[in-house]
């Protein structure tokens, strides 16, 4: 079926988000192993998940955790990676327009992989139904493998001696490593890397990827220099060409 206002059909897009939902969902395990392998109960692991529902900022709190780190800094950490989803929030609320009644479950599903794949579609219909389905199938399966992977890990024991504690962090890198298709994002992650990486030793546990977030207004910064540099550069050189086209 094919929605009145000219989107795609509806199978093409409940294809689309059921793919990304799926595949997402899955690393919900990586996070549930990393999760008990940092010291979480089941029940506190499991909540985690049903009521953050963004999984870099669950990486990052475990994350800092597990190193030791102050919860109120592994919280904040968590709380500056999840500040995007606001964002996209506000275009969200535009395209899909839902009731007011709604809008608060909504939130709920505001994340990367819903926001993807909504505004990727061409027509409201679509995008209502690409935003609830990837949103249904991720929440119910994240929270499902959640479960599954802490589970799994307190039976498996000492997840440090699985090599299980690395998880989170490999599965994070993989999914940003295709999002980095520019060279400013390409600088802003290289930069975090160096940040996080060169201060670890000498700050708290947590205070590093605090820092690391430094890096993205740098690197937009050493943007805009390059293009405004670009652009005073093509525009000297119109003014010579438009004097030599004078003198001539």
């Amino acid at each position: 079926m094919r929605g009145d206002d000219g989107g795609k059909p509806d199978a093409a897009v409940v294809r689309d988000a059921l793919g990304v939902g799926g595949a997402v969902g899955l690393s919900g395990i990586a996070f549930g192993v990393t999760s008990a392998g940092s010291g979480l109960t089941l029940l506190q692991t499991c909540a985690l998940s049903l009521l953050v529902f963004t999984g870099a900022s669950q990486f990052a709190l475990v994350g800092a955790l597990a190193a030791g780190g102050n919860p109120f800094t592994a919280a904040a950490g968590a709380f500056f990676l999840g500040v995007r989803n606001a964002f996209y929030g506000l275009r969200l609320s535009q395209v899909l327009a839902l009731p007011r009644a709604v809008r608060p479950l909504a939130a709920q599903w505001v994340i990367d992989e819903t926001a993807a794949v909504a505004l990727a579609q061409p027509a409201r219909r679509s995008v209502r139904i690409g935003f609830t389905v990837t949103g249904l199938s991720l929440y119910v399966l994240w929270n499902l493998t959640t479960l599954l992977g802490a589970v799994g890990a307190q039976a498996a024991g000492d997840t440090d001696a699985w090599g299980l504690d690395a998880a989170g962090p490999a599965v994070f890198l993989a999914l940003l490593a295709p999002m980095l298709k520019t060279a400013t994002e390409r600088a802003a992650a290289g930069g975090a890397v160096v940040l996080g990486l060169g201060l670890l030793p000498a700050l708290p546990a947590g205070v590093p990827v605090l820092a690391a977030a430094l890096a993205a207004p740098a690197a937009l910064w050493a943007e805009g220099r390059r293009r405004g540099a670009a652009e005073r550069g093509h525009g000297t050189g119109t003014t010579d060409g438009d004097a030599r086209g004078e003198d001539r």
